[in-house]
């Protein structure tokens, strides 16, 4: 059976978990194998990307294999030839493929058509590779995520989505501040009460952060958002800008995570992106480790 990385929502806690320690183990240095030695590793990138794109091919690198980088501009998919035929062909060549595209039916569609792990390298509806290396940074600096409060403010997105699934898996509390425009969806929503999951949702940021272990946000605008669209967005979610009054609502020891890009002055001030609460650079960096880890795990070396 292939093992996808699709979304977090049907992932057992011990899988999670042992993906997360291996990591553990790969950013210490206690692990240097090189158990994908000979593999191929093929990413799609429909999005631009920085940190997804260099993790990614770094770390199949640094673990022993190769990689190959395409846009739709590189394949025939541009020109009409199908993506279920794109897949079996590719599944020929490679050993595992990473998408990023807005679309998560196409990824899901290409995992299905094609004979190779597939990973999710950012869709519009999940990014569970960001939601793992946050896992990892939030257990570097408090111990556990387990019992913490994780309050998100602005857009109810996928990443927002993600943390609802993580919620469920991981045991802890977390609370979404969003604009009614751009709340969670119901169907997220029922899955975490289904799942037993502790999410709470307002349209209030200063509830949402009250006595919080961890603030979180993300960018407000995403690629390929209209002008009339970014204008409209902007102006919803300005109250939900992350400021230092607004962390102040949650404690002193409340950490700032952001899984970038930032645009300070938007969703998050300068002063909190840049301060001394900020872990947003160890997050990043746990893409690195946590790619490897799945990576692995895909290709059934872990």
């Amino acid at each position: 059976m292939k093992r996808h990385f699709l979304d977090l929502s049907n992932f057992d806690l011990s899988v999670l978990r042992s993906i997360i320690d291996d990591a553990k183990l790969r950013k210490s240095g206690e692990l240097n194998d090189k158990p994908l030695d000979g593999k191929t590793l093929a990413m799609i990138f429909e999005k631009q990307s920085t940190r997804t794109r260099i993790s990614f091919e770094v770390a199949m690198k640094k673990m022993g294999g190769d990689v190959i980088v395409l846009s739709p501009k590189d394949m025939l998919l541009s020109k009409g030839e199908t993506l279920e035929d794109t897949a079996k062909v590719m599944s020929r060549y490679v050993d595992i493929v990473v998408i990023r595209s807005p679309d998560h039916e196409k990824v899901i569609a290409f995992s299905e058509a094609g004979s190779v792990p597939v990973v999710n390298g950012l869709t519009d509806y999940a990014h569970p590779c960001q939601i793992l290396a946050d896992m990892l940074t939030i257990e570097e600096k408090l111990g556990t995520v387990e019992g913490k409060v994780i309050a998100w403010c602005g857009d109810g997105n996928n990443m927002a989505r993600d943390f609802v699934f993580a919620s469920a898996k991981f045991g802890f509390e977390f609370r979404i501040a969003t604009p009614p425009e751009y709340a969670m969806d119901d169907e997220t929503i029922a899955w975490a009460h289904k799942a037993g999951a502790r999410v709470i949702t307002t349209n209030d940021p200063v509830e949402a952060v009250a006595g919080a272990d961890v603030v979180m946000t993300d960018t407000w605008v995403s690629i390929g958002d209209s002008p009339a669209e970014s204008d409209q967005r902007m102006k919803l979610l300005r109250p939900f800008t992350v400021t230092q009054d607004l962390m102040a609502h949650a404690g002193d020891s409340c950490l700032f995570m952001h899984c970038l890009p930032a645009y300070r002055g938007n969703e998050v001030e300068a002063d909190v992106m840049d301060g001394v609460r900020s872990i947003v650079w160890d997050q990043a960096e746990n893409r690195l480790h946590i790619q490897k880890s799945i990576l692995a795990w895909c290709l059934e070396k872990l």
